[in-house]
């Protein structure tokens, strides 16, 4: 089978694809063949190098896929045929990017019918983030700031902002394009991030008033631009992990307005319980049409380099998805 090795850090073109022996399995694991493997912003700072932490190399990439169950071991706990999503990354694992790959039965969960497998691959390390990110920071009656906005995680926090009940929900992203998606999604306006300056704009798109929440899933410096936006006691929570960039004069101003700065790190708010729960959720939410999965880019498995290249560039829109059964060379 082909997967994409990653034998040193570096560029795009460090990831290689290669043919591998098709996983043998052990009791209770199940062979799941690959149809659609996310791929995620912080996956391209992994590969450099520059991530929280490095994994220990070679690896096979890739932290989230869904796909069908090829075969099952006797105690395995699902079926062969079975439609599943694995969550790589809730057990520190990794392997997706590759057309096969064998996992533990009670690491899959299902995905129903209505679901398509690229969709059940953009709501998990996505999904979870954002649904995890209106629970920490609530956005029910308030008016809040969505950075990245058509992203992956923020265009699923406008709409389940919106679900929330949000006040006003003002978006911001780098180009109109981008905010045509986010106001498609729910936003009420928009805020292009691009230049000096652009905080100001975040108060007359709230009609002249400060926003209650910030939602942060870029990082750098974008926080001199937006505190000021901010209204006493309101809350920063930040999602872009390894990107902070608020100086000790903003975390004082901060203190002095009572604000909050709360951090997202998806894996410590994990458990075996609420994982299962919580995509259950997001699919079912999905299979209704009530929370659409934006993705914007497909790429067949030897053109992850490529697909490395755009997120790493932030020219693609919502989610990266890695089709493992396609070949374009």
């Amino acid at each position: 089978m082909k997967a994409v090795l990653l034998r040193r850090f570096g560029g795009p073109d460090v990831l290689e694809v290669v043919e591998v022996p098709k996983p043998s399995l052990n009791p209770g694991e199940v062979l799941i063949r690959v149809k659609a493997a996310g791929v995620n912003y912080f996956e391209t700072l992994m590969r450099e190098g520059r991530y929280g932490f490095s994994p220990t190399l070679p690896i096979i990439a890739g932290v989230e896929v869904a796909g069908v169950v090829e075969e099952a071991s006797g105690d395995a706990r699902v079926s062969v045929g079975s439609r599943v999503a694995v969550p790589l990354f809730a057990i520190g694992a990794t392997g997706g990017y590759a057309q096969f790959i064998a996992v533990d039965s009670q690491q899959t969960y299902p995905v129903p019918d209505d679901v398509a497998f690229e969709e059940a691959a953009a709501l998990m390390v996505q999904g979870l983030t954002a649904l995890h990110a209106v629970r920490r920071a609530d956005p029910a009656h308030k008016k809040i700031l969505v950075l990245a906005a058509a992203g992956g995680v923020g265009s699923l926090v406008v709409q389940l902002a919106r679900r929330r009940g949000a006040r006003k929900i003002i978006a911001a992203a780098g180009s109109e394009r981008k905010l045509d998606v986010a106001r498609a999604l729910g936003a009420d306006a928009g805020v292009i991030y691009s230049g000096a300056g652009w905080g100001a704009a975040v108060e007359a798109a709230a009609d002249g008033e400060q926003v209650d929440i910030v939602y942060d899933f870029v990082g750098g410096g974008f926080s001199s631009e937006y505190l000021p936006a901010l209204a006493p006691q309101g809350e920063l929570l930040f999602g872009a992990l390894g990107r902070a960039d608020v100086d000790y004069r903003a975390l004082n101003v901060m203190i002095e307005q009572n604000q909050s700065l709360k951090g997202i790190a998806l894996i410590p708010l994990l458990t075996p319980e609420n994982l299962k729960a919580d995509l259950a959720t997001l699919f079912a939410l999905s299979a209704a049409d009530e929370l659409k999965t934006q993705v914007g880019a497909r790429y067949a498995l030897d053109e992850i380099a490529a697909a490395h290249r755009a997120i790493g560039t932030r020219a693609t829109i919502g989610k990266v998805i890695l089709l493992p059964a396609q070949d374009r060379k």
